[in-house]
């Protein structure tokens, strides 16, 4: 499988930087992620991500946790955090930088424990890939939700892509898609790779959870579209 977020991580832990990851979607073109934004310290973090922490609870499982910097700031706090990530690399970063429990799986296929928080950030609805994904990931980590577990979700409401300058929105009338689906293609060095990834805007992921079995609340809305969401079993 190739990996290059996990080769990016992996390069900036061993020599303290490392060059952006190169990202092109089906709406933008060289875009570029700084791979010591997977490094972050609490106080880095922007304000969606902090609430989160905040609103953590009891056991806790990090999906797609990548170099770990939440399950870190967790850890800290004496929460019981397990990290998850299907990178090999990643995960092996993670040990490293001493995060006590991780995992190396895909989302889709872990299962075995159950947990009071279930935490998704950096955009957490792009694991999904698309609504049907989010559809399946929501049905997924519903059997690994305690009693009174949660779900606590970031993502972004992408539709300034397409406004106007007049205001109005541009849409593709020859896609039967949601303007939140993309196609990602990311490239690190030689290494690339090709996924979906999804955008979602808040009313249409409280629609998804009620569809799914699961309550959704706003816990939280960022500067730019973004937000945080707080899903739970009815």
């Amino acid at each position: 499988m190739n990996d290059p977020f996990g080769l990016a991580i992996n390069d900036f832990y061993r020599k303290g930087k490392a060059p952006d990851i190169k990202v092109d979607s089906n709406y933008t073109k060289d875009e570029h992620i700084s791979v010591s934004h997977f490094f972050r310290d609490e106080n880095e973090m922007p304000e969606i991500e902090k609430a989160a922490l905040k609103k953590c609870k009891g056991k806790v499982l990090d999906v797609g946790a990548a170099a770990g910097c939440h399950s870190l700031a967790l850890q800290k706090k004496g929460f019981n955090i397990t990290a998850l990530d299907k990178s090999e690399l990643s995960v092996e970063i993670m040990k490293k930088r001493g995060i006590q429990k991780v995992i190396c799986s895909d989302i889709f296929e872990y299962s075995g424990n159950t947990f009071d928080t279930v935490l998704l950030l950096m955009n957490g609805t792009g694991i999904g890939g698309t609504l049907e994904g989010l559809k399946k990931l929501f049905r997924h980590i519903k059997t690994l939700l305690s009693e009174n577990g949660q779900i606590l979700i970031d993502s972004s409401d992408i539709k300034y892509l397409f406004e106007e300058d007049d205001g109005s929105l541009w849409i593709d009338l020859a896609s039967d898609k949601y303007y939140g689906e993309m196609k990602y293609k990311v490239k690190y060095k030689n290494e690339t790779d090709e996924f979906n990834w999804l955008f979602i805007d808040y009313d249409l992921l409280n629609k998804t959870a009620l569809n799914t079995g699961l309550k959704c609340e706003l816990a939280a809305s960022g500067n730019h579209f973004d937000y945080l969401a707080r899903i739970s079993l009815k």
